[in-house]
């Protein structure tokens, strides 16, 4: 209960006894506790868990302090006070109508005195809760070795196209008809653009998304395709996993080959909410002052302005993102310059459904 990298707050315990489990049986019990502070929760943490600190931020970080300029023991005696109140709001709140069959799971960073507290508590009352073995320190490593296991375990389809070919509507659609698909960019926030970030939405962190990923591949079959978006190695601030980059680079690429005016037609239609935002679309545009003119990226400024984003999307399309596909594709992507290409001037939401069922037809034929 000592803050991390001061105090031996979370050391596990030297045995192991009953109530204890492994991350693989996470999936046993009826709800996952998550005893650590709210920004350690925030960070990341095991799917579906809840969040009912043992200490909270502050109080994690006075605790540690004591430890430092005072003493252990009276670092325990202070931090065991702030414990017990905390579980002790958390039964009159959270826990007051659990039933005695109810089977919680409670961890914190590396499965000792947070944790550990908390379930010994559990269990005085008559619930058979049980401490996960090693913490989120353990679930993490879980998570790093098996998505370096699934990610070349599948037969990945790669559907790509320029900036603005609609790709992310066609993953939706591919959804809809049973296909299996992974949204990189939903599961980042992120569009992958310079422009890409969400209004109502901000990226999660790398281990958050990496929780995410991995919760997502684990539901998937090995034996059907699964669609992905062709990406860069970032998506906004999120690094995509070496394992997962290398095994969708060598994969088969389907190429949607829209034209200028369909994509810009798009553009504006899915970013139509930065024409209510002018600072922030201008402040994302001055990011690539020194990688165009000055010249330009005073124009696109003032076309930002003038809100006219026809116009600035399709100076974007002709001087930016086009320009760095052609650069990107090729050398990324195995697949990509023997590719089948998908033509078409319509990328309307109507349309969206038939360029899927082509994609799909085309990955049937491949098979």
């Amino acid at each position: 209960m000592f803050q991390k990298g001061v105090a031996p707050q979370d050391a596990a315990p030297e045995t192991m006894q009953k109530g204890v489990a492994t991350v693989a049986q996470r999936g046993e019990f009826d709800e996952i506790i998550d005893a650590r502070t709210p920004a350690e929760f925030a960070e990341d943490h095991i799917p579906g868990a809840i969040n009912l600190p043992v200490l909270d931020d502050a109080q994690r970080a006075t605790v540690g302090t004591i430890y430092v300029q005072q003493s252990a023991f009276e670092a325990r005696r202070i931090g065991a006070a702030m414990v017990a109140e905390n579980i002790a709001r958390h039964l009159y709140a959270h826990l007051q109508d659990k039933p005695k069959r109810w089977r919680p799971l409670v961890y914190c960073w590396r499965g000792g005195q947070r944790s550990g507290a908390f379930t010994t508590w559990l269990r005085m009352i008559g619930w058979d809760a049980c401490q996960l073995e090693g913490g989120y320190k353990r679930f993490r490593h879980v998570v790093i070795e098996e998505l370096a296991q699934l990610a070349p375990a599948f037969d990945w389809r790669v559907v790509g196209g320029a900036t603005g070919s609609a790709k992310t509507r066609i993953l939706e659609a591919l959804a809809a008809a049973g296909a299996q698909v992974v949204d990189l960019e939903g599961l980042a926030a992120h569009k992958g653009s310079v422009l890409g970030g969400l209004p109502d939405r901000p990226q999660p962190t790398q281990k958050g998304f990496e929780t995410a990923l991995h919760a997502v591949l684990s539901g998937l079959d090995p034996a059907r395709p699964v669609f992905v978006e062709a990406e860069s190695r970032k998506i906004g601030r999120i690094f995509l996993p070496d394992p997962l980059l290398f095994a969708i680079r060598k994969a088969p690429c389907i190429v949607v080959e829209a034209s200028r005016e369909a994509r810009l037609e798009y553009l504006v239609r899915d970013y139509a909410y930065l024409g209510d935002d002018t600072a922030r679309l201008q402040g994302l545009i001055e990011k690539l002052r020194g990688l165009q003119s000055n010249e330009r990226i005073d124009n696109w400024l003032a076309l930002a302005q003038a809100r006219a984003l026809p116009a600035l999307f399709g100076e974007l399309v002709d001087h930016h993102y086009d320009p760095l596909y052609r650069r990107s594709q090729n050398g990324n992507y195995q697949g990509y310059a023997a590719a089948p290409r998908i033509v078409t001037d319509d990328l309307g939401p109507h349309n969206i459904p038939a360029l899927a069922r082509e994609i799909l037809s085309m990955a049937t034929n491949r098979d």
